[in-house]
């Protein structure tokens, strides 16, 4: 019976655009449809930064895929991620601002885990859009994790910026706008996030449907 039940909350999952969550704050995620999206050579040519969103929640399916183009596991026997870093330190974890609350993305487990409850996309940015999108992506650097790193600053910034181009190729593969962005207030987001002093915050891209 426990068995039905699941598979019937999973599929009701996958119908709707609201998302079903979990009594610990989880939101757990689809499998990403790896046969969706246009070729790779021409959502090259599609790449592009917008800064008009829909209000519309991103869908399931939608939420799912771009959060493992951005760094899911694509290789489960050994736990490595779309995105690479250097010697595999995986030091970038994105959290996602959504209406609900502020989440990290738990790659592992394909799933959402809320850190934060309450609607704080507007502390995610200095522009005015970010308040009303429906996804914002926040890369946080753990400098804990390139404890060899001379330059560790350096690192995290290549480590983002491979994160934010897989989302950047999912959008434009999917017709969905999105745009990097640098103007974020660190010092407020380290403590709202409540982010470890080893953690830093590199950057944040926003994403949604067109307007």
């Amino acid at each position: 019976m426990k068995e039905l039940f699941f598979s019937v909350l999973f599929a009701f999952s996958l119908m709707t655009p609201d998302f079903v969550f979990s009594q610990e704050g989880e939101i757990p995620l689809s499998p990403p449809d790896l046969k969706s999206g246009k070729p790779l050579m021409q959502a090259l040519s599609e790449r592009s930064s917008h800064r008009e969103f829909s209000e519309e929640m991103l869908s399931q399916e939608h939420l799912s895929g771009l959060l493992w183009a951005a760094c899911g596991i694509n290789r489960p026997e050994s736990g490595k991620r779309t995105a690479p870093s250097a010697r595999n330190w995986q030091d970038v974890q994105v959290y996602v601002f959504l209406k609900e609350g502020i989440y990290l993305y738990d790659e592992a487990g394909h799933k959402l885990v809320q850190v934060v409850a309450g609607d704080h996309r507007k502390a995610s940015g200095m522009q005015d859009f970010v308040e009303k999108a429906p996804v914002n992506l926040v890369y946080v650097s753990d400098y804990d994790r390139m404890k060899e790193a001379q330059d560790k600053s350096l690192y995290s910034g290549l480590s983002a910026g491979y994160i934010s181009q897989n989302v950047y190729l999912y959008c434009a593969s999917e017709g969905l706008n999105t745009v990097m962005r640098a103007m974020v207030d660190r010092e407020a987001m380290h403590s709202l996030m409540n982010l470890k002093p080893s953690q830093h915050v590199v950057g944040a891209q926003t994403v949604g449907y067109r307007p």
